[in-house]
């Protein structure tokens, strides 16, 4: 039994482990697996710490995404709602101004009309005159010629204006 070489090794095993319990050493194995052991889980709860503040930021940043996404379609409507008013007001301007230009060329068109039948007028009123003084000078003479002719020239020109 003692010439079999795994006798002697199991021999220096015993012996290997009775110096190993002798000196602590399953005391010092222990203790460092146990050091181990809490760092490894110290080590997952600030991986677990992490992940819950990781997925709280998360939240935060979609909330303030879906939030910067409303403001923005409102001020998107807003400028549409904007320019839609200022458009209305533009046109609403522009067909004022265009009524009062068409008011005020319709003035003065009447006002033409009016100076061109005064000035037509006032055109027969002197050919009327220049006409009735030919021939009342052609057929009166004399101081009742003159009188005559006056006095019809005034009443012509009276009428006529």
């Amino acid at each position: 039994m003692f010439t079999q070489p795994e006798t002697w090794v199991a021999i220096a095993f015993v012996i290997l482990m009775a110096g190993f319990v002798y000196l602590g050493v399953h005391r010092t194995v222990l203790t460092a697996l146990d050091h181990r052991s809490a760092r490894i889980k110290a080590d997952l709860d600030d991986a677990r710490r992490l992940k819950e503040e990781a997925a709280k930021v998360l939240e935060q940043y979609k909330a303030r995404r879906a939030t910067a996404e409303r403001e923005a379609d409102e001020i998107v409507a807003n400028a549409k709602a904007e320019a839609e008013r200022i458009a209305s007001e533009a046109k609403a301007r522009m067909e004022d101004f265009v009524a009062r230009r068409t008011k005020t060329a319709e003035g003065k068109i009447a006002l033409a009309e009016a100076q061109a039948l005064a000035d037509v007028r006032a055109a027969a009123a002197e050919a009327a005159v220049a006409a009735a003084s030919t021939i009342l000078s052609q057929s009166v003479k004399g101081k009742v010629a003159d009188d005559l002719l006056a006095k019809g020239i005034t009443e012509v020109r009276q009428k006529l204006n």
